[in-house]
């Protein structure tokens, strides 16, 4: 099976930096194996369909856009990589 991907889509406010550290505090928390990526170019955002930030895509699939999601929602997407 190929690695997953998770995304982290923007700019760089500081509701994108508190959404990455979320989302790699759960990753090291599940122990999971995965490749994570900063998207910052607005064209590759919107491609997404993410007309706001933070976004988080996981394996091409836009899960989140739009504020910082809750640790039980990030948990939830990670979780499911795992089955």
């Amino acid at each position: 099976m190929s690695k997953h991907t998770i995304k982290i889509l923007g700019k760089g406010c500081g509701s994108c930096i508190w959404t990455e550290r979320l989302v790699r505090e759960v990753v090291a928390q599940l122990g999971l194996d995965v490749e994570i990526e900063k998207v910052t170019k607005r064209s590759e955002m919107s491609a997404y369909g993410a007309m706001t930030t933070p976004g988080i895509v996981i394996d091409e699939q836009l899960v989140h856009v739009g504020g910082i999601p809750s640790k039980p929602e990030v948990e939830q997407w990670l979780r499911a990589l795992q089955a």
